[in-house]
């Protein structure tokens, strides 16, 4: 799929002018204010700013600075007015931790509180008030359009009133809004609610709270420093980054291409964590390693072994049509029977804890039965995280003993299976001289105690890791019948080609490769060697990372042990650094890159042009991995610059809300980014160096011309600047930079030195 769509009708051009637009229309053009806001179980990297990417980026920038100044200089009115609004929202979404839910959900958000806020003590203070909350219209529309009239709003000021409604809370509101768009319609079924209805309880309650509101203006305000200061810092990165580029460049020009069969060939997330890595597994052997979105082509619903609930394991820009469950493979029954026994023992202990912990009679109970216990297991986590975390594992694997499991595949037709697996092969450049391995390695992250945990894990897969989406192509492309379907295809894989899965954990730096069924002695030899090598080039990449943290020169077993306590350690604020420090995608072979440091800062995604004569494999990429790494940088930036308006703040400060996100304190907005020390060394010193995606592309000019022709979301962000496009000519010789305008300039990189790393500026 090549489109950003939201699967709901954009109503950016509802009529105006001569025609009043109706309300519904009004609420969906204002709410271009706010960008949708995923739960903690999924939590996606969105761009705070996505529905003002059809703006300049400066102009979107000062928009979004002008309404959050708006309400910054509000007065009590509007206070009070977020306050039951936040607390309305908490009880209405509330996803499992309160002991009794809010009543009558099912039948929406606007007619849940109009059913109940009748009942409210704290709004039926006046005549006044329970008049409106009695005489309250069976729709949101007529509601929104009755307090329009009562607040005295003008008609060609309400989409920008409704717009500075939308933006007061925009966690809150960006949260309905995923709802809304995004949200799988069963799920969304049970709790429904639009951005009509969040706005109607809004208009309510500000007619109650703050009448006044149709008085306030709109500040002027200043341009944020950051955005006089950026357009030097990117052009130091981009220069260096081109100039150490260009040399390899010249040299693939010059070298004639030769036909060689590595060891291995190990197949990555484009996600910047694996640029380091990849680099240490080069150094250990003849191994080549490839860049490719975490979900590996293959966008289905997944549910494991003992999972209560499938999810969907792709991009959220792709809907999946398929589900792919975990059945234990081939083991003794009464090793499934001691699994299945274990798995319902080890479940009963937490079930039974968070019954009493959130039912609102138990928890005193609670605290004098297992207090004492619980006291020592605090203790326990606190100054021994490591050895807690390892009897606890050793703990689990004797009462649920672990066994071999397969994805089953038979719902997904052999034509289909095929074409998941051509499209892959063919988009990273995988279609000859494959190795007798070829390996394909998700990426996940161990944490604990962290509510933001999801974001560490594969944002390709929909925030989940991608382990299992790698075992699914590894089946796939290890199938006979699919392997003879590619081969009338053109794709002939060669008989000795072992598919293999394994999972890449970017807290720790361990690599485990998943066990292959059916290998041959030959196979096994050099499966154990891999081992080996992935085991070394971890614990090298472990320590390198080490001094990102502040620890001191560590030995490899030291620095493990340090790595590994971080992950278990449930008050470590940074277990890792995640994509801190992200700028660039790459586009384009393994040999443009190969052995530069480029310091975790890359995504790095396989493309050969010369394999992509029409450009469809390159439109491909730009429009969904380059979309979604765009997506990632921006929260990076936003959440960079100003991370009590577009972050979370200090995770010291936040409390769950619902289970759905975090809040400052015990009442807040829904805060919709990163962690203030996700970003942050401390509070006064960022980690991440603010800087828009530099896109690099090694094609044809032609090419990019022609793909960028094709697909308006290209010209949206290269043309108003979210994301500055360089194209690196096939013959080596020239770089080129692509206007807002879409024309191109050459760049002159003759003074440009180069650099042993690209550290942060």
């Amino acid at each position: 799929m090549s489109a950003l769509t939201t699967p709901k009708t954009d109503h950016r051009n509802s009529p105006r002018g001569g025609r009043t637009p109706s309300v519904r229309a009004l609420v969906a053009v204002a709410a271009d204010v706010v960008a949708p806001v995923w739960p903690l179980k999924t939590f996606i990297a969105v761009n705070p700013l996505q529905g003002l990417e059809d703006r300049p980026f400066e102009q979107a920038v000062l928009e979004s600075e002008r309404y959050r100044a708006a309400h910054r200089r509000a007065d009590e009115g509007c206070e009070a007015v977020n306050r039951e609004l936040i607390r309305w929202c908490s009880g209405f979404f509330d996803d499992g931790q309160a002991a009794i839910p809010m009543p009558g959900r099912r039948l929406g958000m606007y007619r849940a509180f109009a059913d109940l806020a009748r009942y409210d003590r704290t709004l039926t203070t006046s005549a006044k008030a329970r008049a409106i909350l009695a005489t309250l219209p069976d729709s949101a529309e007529e509601a929104i359009a009755q307090c329009l009239d009562r607040l005295r709003i003008a008609a060609d000021q309400r989409e920008s009133f409704i717009r500075q409604q939308l933006a007061a809370l925009p966690g809150w509101s960006g949260h309905v809004k995923w709802r809304e768009s995004w949200q799988d319609p069963a799920e969304r079924s049970k709790r429904p609610a639009t951005l009509v209805d969040y706005v109607a309880v809004r208009l309510v309650l500000t007619c109650i709270l703050w009448p006044r509101a149709g008085s306030a203006e709109m500040p002027n305000i200043e341009p944020p420093a950051f955005l006089a200061e950026l357009p030097a810092a990117e052009e130091r990165y981009r220069d260096i980054l081109l100039g150490r580029l260009r040399p390899r460049a010249q040299a693939l020009a010059g070298e004639p291409s030769t036909a060689r069969r590595p060891d291995a060939q190990l197949v990555f997330c484009i996600d910047v964590r694996s640029e380091p890595i990849r680099r240490a597994i080069e150094d250990r052997g003849d191994y080549e390693t490839l860049g490719f979105a975490g979900f590996f082509g293959v966008p289905v619903r997944v549910k494991g072994l003992g999972d209560d609930h499938a999810h969907d394991s792709c991009p959220v820009l792709l809907r999946p049509d398929h589900e792919v469950r975990d059945r234990v493979a081939e083991a003794p029954t009464a090793l499934v029977r001691r699994h299945e026994r274990g798995r319902a023992l080890l479940r009963m202990p937490g079930l039974f804890y968070g019954r009493l912990k959130y039912h609102f009679a138990t928890p005193f109970t609670l605290v004098e039965m297992l207090g004492p216990w619980l006291g020592l297991r605090m203790l326990a986590r606190t100054f021994a995280p490591s050895m807690l975390a390892r009897l606890a594992g050793s703990v689990r694997r004797v009462v649920m003993p672990p066994v071999p499991t397969e994805p089953v595949l038979q719902d997904i037709p052999l034509e289909q299976q095929a074409d998941f697996g051509e499209s892959a092969l063919r988009t990273m450049g995988l279609t000859h001289d494959l190795a007798p391995l070829v390996v394909f390695c998700g990426h996940g992250s161990s944490t604990t105690n962290n509510a933001h945990a999801s974001a560490l894990d594969c944002g390709a897969c929909g925030g989940n890791r991608g382990g299992p989406n790698a075992r699914i192509l590894a089946a796939i492309l290890n199938d006979q019948g699919v392997r003879a379907n590619l081969a009338n295809r053109g794709l002939a894989i060669p008989a000795d080609t072992l598919f293999l899965s394994g999972e890449h954990d970017t807290t720790t730096d361990r690599i485990v490769l998943d066990p292959a069924s059916h290998a041959s002695l030959d196979h096994q030899r050099r499966i154990a060697s891999l081992r080996d090598d992935l085991d070394y080039a971890g614990a090298q990449n472990a320590r390198d990372r080490a001094h990102s943290f502040g620890l001191p020169a560590l030995d490899d077993d030291d620095c493990r042990r340090a790595i590994e306590r971080r992950s278990a350690d449930w008050a470590e604020v940074r277990p890792e650094w995640g994509l801190a420090r992200n700028a660039a995608f790459i586009v384009g072979p393994r040999a443009l890159t190969r052995g530069i440091d480029l310091d975790g800062r890359c995504f790095l995604h396989s493309y050969d042009w010369t394999s992509d004569p029409s450009g469809q494999i390159l439109a491909a990429i730009l429009t969904a991995p380059m979309v979604v790494a765009q997506w990632i940088n921006s929260q990076y930036f936003f959440s960079t610059v100003d991370n009590v308006a577009h972050g979370s703040g200090s995770k010291a400060t936040q409390n769950v809300a619902g289970k759905i996100g975090v809040m400052q304190g015990n009442a807040s907005d829904l805060m919709h980014g990163l962690p203030l020390q996700s970003v942050h060394v401390d509070d006064g010193r960022p980690y991440h160096e603010p800087l828009r995606l530099l896109t690099v592309v090694q094609a044809p000019r032609s090419t990019l011309d022609d793909v960028i022709r094709r697909h308006d979301v290209l010209r949206k962000l290269f043309g108003n600047g979210w994301v500055t496009l360089a194209c690196l000519a096939p013959d080596g010789n020239h770089a080129y930079l692509l206007n807002r305008d879409l024309t191109w300039r050459e760049v002159d990189l003759a003074g440009v030195r180069p650099t042993p790393a690209l550290a942060c500026c």
